[in-house]
């Protein structure tokens, strides 16, 4: 079982771009209907490749523990799904890839559509206690605000609550 453990931060600038050394992925997800207190199901197509991934509920003190598991599948299936599955729970972004220290990589998504305007960055952690080195471009940790995961922003995007912050 494979288990994911990441902060997700909103970004003060654009400093981060000067960063950028490649072009970035093109992602689109569906999110499959949720049941509440329920895993996460989604498909997603990452540029010419496509993944089903299930993600369980946040565990543990710190709550950016929980488990995930992600398959390949083909693309064709990927859209079928996207199609039959998913229908308007879908977020489309471009994502950025950086180097940080120790070996780890910070992923920069820039949201489209709905969710047009925001911008997150996730570390992906080997541990939870991990520390790690936080470039003056970042901005609040939103790792424990849900409004910001992928499947709420798929049925509540940032357009329709971004004047509240």
């Amino acid at each position: 079982m494979g288990i994911e453990i990441e902060r997700k931060f909103l970004l003060k600038d654009e400093r981060w771009r000067q960063e950028v050394t490649a072009l970035p992925r093109r992602l689109t997800q569906g999110y499959f209907s949720k049941v509440p207190g329920g895993p996460t199901v989604r498909v997603r197509i990452a540029d010419e490749k496509a993944f089903l991934t299930v993600k369980g509920r946040s565990r543990g003190e710190s709550s950016l523990e929980r488990s995930e598991f992600e398959y390949e599948i083909p693309v064709d299936d990927a859209h079928a799904m996207l199609q039959e599955f998913c229908g308007s729970r879908v977020v489309k972004k471009h994502r950025y890839i950086l180097p940080a220290e120790n070996g780890l990589y910070w992923e920069i998504d820039e949201y489209l559509d709905a969710n047009l305007g925001l911008f997150t960055a996730e570390i992906e952690l080997p541990d939870a206690s991990a520390s790690f080195v936080m470039p003056p471009w970042l901005g609040e940790d939103v790792s424990n605000d849900s409004r910001y995961s992928n499947g709420s922003l798929s049925t509540n995007p940032y357009c329709r609550w971004k004047e509240e912050l």
